[in-house]
């Protein structure tokens, strides 16, 4: 996609503002891709402008430019989003740029290649034809950039639970990301009778939300601090929101591993959600999922090497488990988990 937008002559057109966008912009500016103007959905145009670009709306980017090149610069699993994002595609040429929520490097071409070995050991060891044709799928979205994609890999969440997925009683839950309690609040509408919940947030805005939303439950146990590989302080980014994460920046927080803070705890499913650090969780739970096998999800979208890093290191550990891939509803690639049994 980035080297077809050096060749294209429409005017190149960013939808969306913020992170995104940003990381989109930059870029395109390290490979002298010039872009002509910023739109955003109408209720966010409010007369800004987004470095240096006066942000306009659809239609005002429309009678300015008429064709264009959309590039999608934001993210959402909003149906009446997605809904717009496949209109806008059939009336003009539409892509959403893969760009990592952690770290800087880009999935193009070059880097399939270079990874080519890891890439094909991880598909031929996902247990079912829709893993595959999902893995299939994200590749050539991450390296065209085309929406189509993404639809056409995508099931409802709902649909892990009911077939290969499936939570029995006495489950011993930890959600290591566990943001305001919805994921605990989405286990607990597939358990009938749980045994234990344990639940890690390092977020003091999202902490807060998360024991209030959880107060009513039994046996649920929450703790404010990051998972990483060792005990330790490590600086973190708080935004109060599912972007605040472990950097080289912010305020000082306490982490520590899965198999140091839980030891002894008989986890049976295991839930990782922690914006860039899944890999580090793993190295720092390596005891506990070779001893104990739990059923495992595992966000595979933060970074660029997580599509196969993360099954090959939960692999190394434990070559018996049976690995799906899904992609549930959202422009990019986000929601995109990795399935352990």
């Amino acid at each position: 996609m980035w080297n077809y937008l050096k060749t294209v002559e429409k005017p190149i057109v960013l939808y969306g503002m913020g992170n995104g966008a940003d990381k989109i912009l930059n870029q395109l500016n390290l490979l002298q891709i010039p872009v002509a103007g910023v739109f955003a959905s109408d209720e966010f145009v409010r007369g800004q402008s987004f470095h240096g670009y006066p942000v306009l709306t659809y239609a005002q980017a429309k009678k300015q430019f008429g064709e264009m090149v959309i590039l999608v610069c934001f993210g959402s699993q909003r149906p009446e989003v997605l809904a717009r994002l496949k209109a806008l595609s059939l009336e003009q040429e539409l892509y959403a740029p893969d760009v990592p929520v952690v770290g800087e490097t880009i999935f193009n071409w070059s880097y399939c290649q270079s990874h080519l070995s890891q890439l094909e050991q991880v598909y031929h060891a996902l247990a079912d034809e829709l893993s595959r044709i999902t893995f299939l799928d994200i590749l050539q979205y991450k390296l065209t950039g085309k929406i189509s994609s993404l639809f056409h890999c995508e099931t409802p969440a709902s649909e892990v639970y009911s077939t290969f997925f499936q939570l029995g009683s006495q489950e011993v839950y930890l959600d290591l990301g566990a943001y305001t309690g919805d994921t605990i609040a989405d286990f607990c509408r597939h358990v009938s009778n749980y045994s234990a919940i344990y639940a890690v947030e390092p977020d003091r805005k999202n902490f807060q939300k998360l024991l209030r939303n959880t107060q009513f439950l039994s046996n649920c146990h929450c703790f404010q601090m990051g998972i990483h590989r060792h005990p330790g302080q490590m600086q973190f980014s708080s935004k109060g929101g599912r972007q605040s994460a472990i950097g080289n920046k912010g305020t000082t927080i306490s982490v520590d591993s899965v198999d140091h803070l839980f030891q002894g705890i008989p986890f049976t499913y295991i839930k990782m959600d922690i914006e860039g650090q899944e890999s580090a969780a793993i190295s720092g739970a390596q005891e506990t999922i070779s001893r104990l096998k739990p059923k495992l999800l595992i966000s595979a979208y933060h970074r660029t090497e997580d599509l196969f890093t993360l099954p090959l290191q939960i692999l190394s550990l434990r070559a018996d488990y049976k690995v799906y891939l899904r992609h549930h509803p959202y422009v990019p690639c986000w929601d995109t988990n990795y399935y352990f049994v």
